[in-house]
């Protein structure tokens, strides 16, 4: 794993940067196979860099996205990281439509469409069953009790080290997730994370010791390369 920490000086240098790297990312990818993959996070932080990627000039139609997870919620609802990524950025470009690959939320049965979502996943990248295919990019953010994805504190989710797809829970309510290790399969994760209230967490997550369970953003640990950008309010003691 090659891990690399950046403090950028406030939320916007943190957005740029965030949108030079991924642009570089996409630029090597497209040239060496033809396609970038890219799996998006939600929350607030991440808004700007989607309207920020909208802005650019992009071979669209070699462009795939994903989504490392998802409230178990129809996608038109408030709450839907799906449709805050089409308001921000997808929407807005003609990337076809058929490389939106969207989590499924309308089965009322969270397994079942984290089981949907997997074999969707295996089909495009023609992988094996129990085989984690590598994405270009998995974009996280982090939450000040250390979550990330929907991969939350002593939760059964964080067990599941056979499947790309599980059942994520927050507070009794059911998330479809990417699992640690499909997220550890990437060529290159990055975490984007603002605001001084993560702090306290992300002084665990980079401690020589601390519980993996208690702490779920210690799991991740790519192949490939590890990124973490935060802003000053995030970074600061880190950065001292």
């Amino acid at each position: 794993m090659n891990k690399t920490v950046e403090v950028l000086p406030d939320q916007s240098a943190l957005i740029a940067r965030s949108l030079d790297l991924i642009l570089t990312k996409l630029d090597t990818a497209i040239k060496e196979q033809g396609k970038f993959t890219i799996a998006l996070s939600g929350g607030s932080t991440p808004k700007p860099l989607y309207e920020a990627i909208a802005q650019q000039k992009l071979p669209w139609d070699k462009i795939h996205v994903f989504w490392g997870d998802e409230r178990y919620v129809p996608p038109n609802h408030p709450d839907s990281n799906e449709l805050m990524a089409r308001r921000a950025w997808l929407d807005r470009v003609d990337i076809p439509p058929a490389n939106i690959h969207a989590v499924p939320t309308l089965d009322n049965d969270p397994g079942l469409s984290a089981a949907k979502y997997e074999q969707h996943l295996q089909a495009f990248f023609q992988s094996a069953p129990r085989e984690f295919p590598a994405l270009d990019v998995v974009l996280l953010g982090m939450g000040d009790d250390a979550h990330t994805a929907s991969l939350f504190p002593h939760t059964e989710a964080l067990k599941v080290s056979d499947r790309l797809i599980t059942v994520g829970n927050k507070d009794g309510n059911p998330r479809i997730t990417f699992t640690y290790p499909f997220i550890n399969a990437a060529r290159t994760v990055m975490f984007v994370v603002a605001g001084a209230n993560k702090r306290p967490a992300l002084a665990q997550v980079f401690a020589p010791q601390a519980d993996d369970s208690t702490y779920p953003s210690r799991l991740i640990k790519p192949q490939g390369e590890l990124l973490w950008l935060l802003d000053a309010a995030a970074g600061a003691e880190l950065s001292a």
